[in-house]
Parts: C-alpha cells; structure tokens; sequence
C-alpha cells in the first residue's frame, strides 16, 4: 500500500511539474517581459484597444512594422501592450527558461525528498 502511495505522489509531482513548466501566470509574463526591457504602450484611443483584442492572447507574437521586427504581447486588461525587439525577447526566452529550470529543480527536490522518505522502511544506511 506504501509502494502505491509513493507512486501516486511521484506521478502527481511529474503532472505538477509539466503543468507548471508549460504555463506561467499573466502577472509572471509581464513581469519577465518588463524585467527584459520590452516598452509598456498604452492603449489610448478606440482603435488601439480594438486592436489589442484582436491579437493573441497570453502570447509574444513577431509583428513588423516599418521595415522593422518587433515583438508584442497584449494585455486587454489593463489596455496596455508590451513591446520590445530582438534583444528584449532573447532575454524574456532566458528569463523564461531560467523559472522553467528552477520550477523543475524544486519539483525534483521535492520527488527526491519524498524517495528519501520512502526508504526509511529498509532501515536506513547501516543495514548495507
């Protein structure tokens, strides 16, 4: 009954994981965007807030405008859009990825802590 116990909590920390690694939060996202440098532009008239909604939500999509390659990422909310070029996206990917790899080892640490438990049944390590 403890073996199943401990595969359960070791396949709900894996779903854990891979649900918390796929998705951040919108507050999350706009803070690692504004961290990265992307400008914060105001929706000020009818027309702009219009297009905001029109743009994919909760995602970074390439636009270009002018000749040049910019990236934004809506927030409908708060009538904003976020802005930045190949530089402030490249450290939004890193920033992204580095609380991915952090997300990942407190979630191991976690797993590891709870198969450390698990072997106190064996004796601990003067039995070897």
């Amino acid at each position: 009954m403890k073996n199943l116990q401990t595969r359960f909590l070791c396949l709900a920390a894996v779903a854990l994981l891979a649900f918390a690694a796929g998705c951040t939060t919108t507050k999350q996202t706009e803070d690692m965007l504004s961290a990265a440098g992307f400008k914060i532009v105001p929706a000020n008239t009818p027309q702009q807030q219009a297009h905001l909604k029109t743009l994919p939500k909760r995602k970074v999509t390439m636009v270009q405008r002018d000749g040049k390659m910019y990236f934004v990422y809506p927030d409908a909310k708060q009538n904003v859009l976020y802005v930045g070029q190949q530089a402030q996206y490249q450290a939004y990917q890193k920033a992204r990825q580095e609380a991915m790899l952090a997300a990942e080892q407190e979630s191991a640490a976690a797993m590891n802590d709870e198969a450390w438990a698990t072997w106190g049944m064996w004796g601990g390590p003067g039995w070897w």
